[in-house]
């Protein structure tokens, strides 16, 4: 059926009326037209594209809603890596960075961006030809959620660019950053909606809006009335797009009708900043959505280059989060958590008490000996204090209110969880479980952490379902994992055959593994990534660390008496032995080499080419993921940075590498693809075994 012109025009005039009443309402706060009247519109254009469905468009308000759920996000690469920022909690950190900022530029003033620090969550859009397309979560920031459907229900996210600044149509390609939250009034009516169904409650408005982005089905994320706020740009093609001043970029943002932070300012020196950052901390009660604190950003887009980048977080930028919030409650009782290395850690159940923007019912107590220090017993008035993300915790005993009726806490002699004895060793602070890998709460996390993605990587292997393998029996240790059965995974609760052949195929793939990932699976205290790495590269083999002395572990770089007689211990464990030959056996294989030991010890040099050489990874590679690269690298003595400058070695680049293989043709650094990647990996190989060979 054909369109009449008539109605393409009154539909075109329809989307463009609703979505500017959109933005008046949820990005200005201005509401021009009574929601009566904002329905009738909307119901206007729903029955003249279901009468003629050739006007419906992707970018239609009416597309924000009715999309089939997902079985399950798929993964988005950020075409430029979405980093972390670096906190600053006290006024002299931030005299520190101002300072390392003017030395850095040679300046003795710079001029600053300062905004809010939104509560939110990270998200990536991107738009082409000014039609929204993707969009993404932070996830580890360079790969995210597809969370597409979830984003077109927030109303204050643009579904189509108006003309920017200079009324110049919108670029080819605009990736916008942001944050996705949900106001308090917003939260407060989810909660009381929560409460007249008789239903659980959200702690916080953060908790809210991430539960309601991560919903596979995108009807449940519409009726939670998410908020969107800009704060940068990602990428850009084609395009009038501001590369000057941070603060014209926020402007170019605001004309394209995104909402930004209205509480945003434009300043000179370190005094300024710490004005303004007392001024919003002011007005955080009053402010319409969660913060917790204000974002200090080098104004000049060329100064932000030279500044660079350190390790996953920008020199030129930094957080300066608000003091800690304290509050006094009662506490109820001490029980006792195991953890994963079997760790028993005294925590406080309290009588609730909203602070730092959550309701608190559980503080850490550290170990016995902080709960002596602070004198903390059951019953007792305590301040607890909560800053950020940290896990909240007792700062002080109100001992004037202490009544008669207070108990002293005694830390158990067995393990609450599997009876076994539980001792604290000489110089050490904490009380461990000495049931090992047969109790069920150290079972279930170190089974975890086996296939968590920095380990093992077994997709699927999530929370609930390790719980049900362990509860009944079906698996007790790692090595369980490579025995599993088709059968015995799909008669699991929500368990179907689909679901249970792709776990089955992510254990079989994870046969396949490094020497440095199967070393951080173990799960041996005090050894994390970055040792378990050190390791590998030292020893090349796990029989020879398996047998290592502490003598000679703490010839590893960074290794101390406390990571080496953890290792030690752990190895001299008969039942860890029996798992690890029970892996092997399984099908667990990682390829070895000679390792800096022997290569250094045999011939005097390290491990070929790539000792002491610096990469710098872009762009996304045809085969190998960034931590694979990294992996590779890192394993034959090469390390690996995130900013291309002089000292740079090689630039690995795959496709839409962006700033850094500019500045790598720029400084005449040697560029790699992932071709020429493995060829230099295979050649340093062959040369580590050719030196130690060969003395």
């Amino acid at each position: 059926m054909n369109v009449p012109d008539h109605i393409s025009h009154q539909a075109q005039n329809l989307r463009h009326t609703i979505e500017l009443h959109n933005y008046n309402y949820y990005a200005l706060d201005t509401p021009t037209i009574p929601d009566a009247e904002y329905d009738k519109l909307f119901r206007e254009l729903q029955e003249l594209e279901q009468r003629y469905p050739q006007l419906v468009t992707p970018d239609s308000p009416t597309r924000r809603i009715g999309a089939a759920p997902l079985k399950a996000f798929s993964q988005i690469v950020h075409r430029t890596p979405m980093l972390s920022l670096g906190n600053a909690f006290e006024t002299a950190e931030v005299d520190a960075f101002d300072r390392r900022v003017r030395q850095t530029l040679g300046v003795d003033n710079v001029e600053y961006m300062v905004e809010p620090k939104f509560d939110g969550l990270a998200v990536s859009l991107r738009y082409e030809e000014g039609v929204f397309t993707t969009g993404a979560t932070r996830g580890d920031g360079y790969i995210g959620e597809d969370v597409t459907l979830n984003l077109r229900t927030v109303k204050s996210i643009p579904l189509h660019l108006h003309a920017g600044l200079g009324n110049e149509s919108p670029p080819a390609l605009l990736e916008v950053r942001g944050e996705v939250l949900m106001l308090k009034a917003d939260f407060e009516r989810l909660n009381r909606q929560q409460r007249e169904k008789n239903e659980k409650e959200f702690i916080n408005p953060r908790n809210a809006a991430a539960g309601a982005l991560r919903q596979l089905d995108p009807g449940i994320t519409a009726t939670r009335r998410l908020t969107f706020f800009a704060y940068g740009i990602g990428a850009d093609i084609d395009g009038n797009v501001p590369h000057d001043k941070q603060s014209r970029i926020l402007d170019y943002l605001a004309s394209l009708h995104f909402p930004v932070a209205r509480e945003r300012s434009v300043v000179k020196g370190v005094t300024a900043l710490l004005d303004h950052h007392r001024e919003i901390e002011g007005m955080r009660e009053c402010l319409p959505y969660d913060i917790d604190g204000t974002v200090y950003k080098v104004n000049d887009l060329a100064q932000q280059v030279k500044l660079g980048f350190v390790s996953r977080a920008p020199r030129f930028a930094v957080a300066h989060k608000f003091p800690a919030q304290e509050a006094v409650t009662e506490v109820l009782g001490i029980d006792v958590q195991v953890g994963r290395t079997g760790t028993l850690t005294p925590v406080a159940r309290l009588k609730p008490v909203f602070v730092g923007g959550v309701t608190v019912t559980n503080a850490t107590l550290h170990n016995e000996d902080e709960i002596r220090r602070k004198d903390v017993m059951i019953g007792d008035s305590v301040i607890v204090r909560r800053a950020g993300d940290v896990i909240p915790e007792v700062v002080a005993v109100q001992r004037e209110k202490r009544s008669m009726h207070v108990k002293s806490f005694v830390m158990p002699d067995h393990c609450p969880v599997c009876g076994a004895r539980a001792v604290r060793l000489p110089g050490e602070a904490v009380t461990r479980c000495t049931g090992g890998l047969f109790c069920p709460a150290q079972r279930k996390q170190a089974i975890l952490h086996y296939a968590s993605r920095r380990a093992m990587n077994i997709d699927g292997l999530g929370d609930k379902l390790v719980e049900q393998l362990v509860d009944n029996a079906i698996i007790r240790t790692p090595a369980d994992l490579y025995r599993l059965g088709l059968a015995a995974l799909a008669a699991l609760e929500r368990m179907a055959k689909k679901s249970a052949g792709n776990i089955i195929n992510a254990i079989e793939k994870s046969k396949h593994t490094t020497l440095a990932r199967f070393i951080y699976s173990l799960g041996i205290r005090n050894v994390g990534e970055t040792t378990a790495k050190d390791l590998a590269r030292y020893f090349g083999n796990l029989d020879r660390l398996m047998t290592a002395d502490t003598e000679v572990l703490q010839q590893v770089p960074d290794i101390g008496p406390v990571v080496a007689e953890s290792i030690v211990d752990f190895f001299a464990e008969r039942h860890n032995l029996e798992v690890i030959e029970q892996l092997r056996a399984g099908g667990v294989r990682w390829e070895e080499g000679s390792g800096t030991q022997l290569a250094e010890a045999d011939s005097g040099v390290g491990l070929g080419q790539l000792r002491g050489k610096t990469f710098v990874l872009t762009g996304t590679l045809p085969n190998l993921s960034r931590e694979d690269a990294k992996e590779k690298i890192e394993a034959l003595g090469g390390k690996v940075t995130g900013s291309v400058s002089k000292r740079t070695d090689y630039v690995v680049a795959g496709s839409d590498p962006g700033s850094k293989y500019d500045k790598a043709v720029e400084l005449r650094i040697a560029i790699l693809d992932e071709r020429g990647l493995l060829q230099l990996v295979q050649d340093s190989q062959i040369d580590g075994r050719s030196n130690s060979e060969n003395p």
